[in-house]
Order: C-alpha cells, then structure tokens, then sequence
C-alpha cells in the first residue's frame, strides 16, 4: 500500500482544488511604512466630519531633515510638485490606493514606477505644527475618501479581551 501523499496534519491535495491555506502563514500588511526605523507618530489621523471640513487627513512622522521617504507599496509616481506653498508627492497603487508624502524632495520623476522600499525623495523642514526637527506628513486615499495609514500599516492580530475588574 503506498503512502499518502500528504503529511499527518495537513489536508489531503485535491485534483483543480487550490491548495490548502497555512493558519500560519504571515501576512503582510498592506503599506510599509515610509521612514525607517519605524517612526514615532507626531500626529495622528483625524477624519474630517464632512468633505471640506477640518479634520487631519494623515498622519504626522518624527523625521530628520534629509531622511529618505520610502514608498509605502509598487506604484507609479503622480504628482511631484508644490501644493499650497508645499513640496508634496503622491504615488497612485493597486486598490485605487494613493499615498502622499510630504514636504519631500524628490528623487523620482512622474511617470516612474516604484517599489515598495524604493526611496522617493528626503524629508525637508519646515512641515507646519511640527513638534520637532522634521515632520513627515503621510496621507492615504482610496478614490475620494482619506483612510488613516496606520490602519493599513498593522498586521492582522490576535486580540484577547481583559475583564474589567476583578475577573479570571
């Protein structure tokens, strides 16, 4: 009789089935963060209420003037200019995904497609509001509506509640 060809503990491969999923396998999140090492975050995101009202609509990183900005995932470089008196970049990714970075100066050109971990330019000073030496502000966009970064930066977790008090 000859041996399964699977292993004890995994599932038996079935003829135009896709293969079995590993529960174990990491998942990546969907955006790398664009400074490194991870940086503190300055300022966090705020949705505005409505599409023109106030709000922080990114997220503000402890930089260095002159440390390089990293692009966040593969993409294709949009706009690199100057937008309210203000360097900005923008990288259009899979998913109608769109990153912003800025005050950068640039490294790429528009038009140029980019990888994720690919340096897109430094950070400069200068970023308004900005508790130390350099701010990198870092927006994220899915068609219109503005998505909190950090939100696609964390891997997916086990969580576990605790009581409230005094319980196991």
């Amino acid at each position: 009789m000859a041996a399964p060809s699977w292993r004890l503990g995994s599932t038996p491969a079935v003829p135009g089935a896709p293969p079995p999923v590993d529960s174990r396998a990491v998942r990546l999140p969907r955006l790398s963060w664009p400074l490194s090492p991870v940086p503190v975050v300055t300022k966090y995101f705020d949705a505005p209420e409505t599409p023109y009202g106030a709000g922080h609509r990114g997220v503000d990183l402890a930089a260095v003037p002159g440390q390089e900005v990293l692009a966040a995932d593969a993409g294709v470089v949009v706009f690199a200019g100057v937008v309210a008196g203000r360097p900005v970049m923008s990288v259009d990714h899979d998913g109608g995904l769109r990153t912003t970075y800025e005050p950068v100066q640039p490294s790429v050109a528009v038009g140029e497609q980019v990888y994720r971990g690919q340096v897109l330019g430094t950070v400069l000073a200068g970023h308004p509001g900005c508790a130390v030496a350099a701010c990198l502000h870092w927006g994220v966009r899915r068609g219109d509506e503005y998505i909190d970064p950090l939100a696609l930066t964390v891997e997916d977790g086990e969580y576990r509640l605790k009581p409230w008090g005094g319980g196991p």
